[in-house]
């Protein structure tokens, strides 16, 4: 990989990455700007990474650092949820986290078109999906993220 590429890869993290996390960061929520572009790109390295050894030694599953950043992210996303006796919260902004680094991931593996278009999808839902719950009062009562 050429360190244009890598350029181009970490850039594209960067900006998509942080179209989630301004959404994210408009609304108040625990992880926000920073946070999901340090995810995307954080994923995306780890997957440049794995391709890398996968090309320099040959036999190498670059899956495998892929399938351990999916689960590894859960941790920081469990972070973000706080349960209490009336109410769970936090379960979107840690479904944008592990999404975001599945964002990294594709990036980082050069399916710059999934990953844009995924990435238009995630900020839709956040953005309009919201308003369609709130307005047909679909959110249940121990969701109020």
């Amino acid at each position: 990989m050429s360190d244009t590429d890598i350029l181009i890869r970490l850039i594209l993290a960067t900006l998509l990455g942080g179209l989630v996390g301004i959404e994210r960061q408009i609304h108040h929520k625990p992880a926000g700007l920073r946070t999901h572009i340090l995810v995307c790109i954080g994923a995306c390295m780890c997957m440049m990474i794995g391709l890398s050894i996968n090309k320099e030694f040959g036999g190498i599953d670059p899956s495998r650092i892929a399938a351990q950043v999916v689960s590894g992210i859960g941790f920081l996303g469990a972070g973000t949820i706080m349960v209490t006796k009336a109410s769970v919260k936090g379960l979107t902004t840690a479904a944008s986290i592990w999404a975001t680094s599945a964002l990294g991931l594709a990036i980082g593996n050069g399916m710059f078109f999934a990953a844009s278009v995924a990435t238009v999808i995630m900020v839709t839902v956040l953005l309009v999906f919201e308003f369609i719950e709130e307005k047909f009062a679909l959110k249940a009562s121990d969701e109020n993220e």
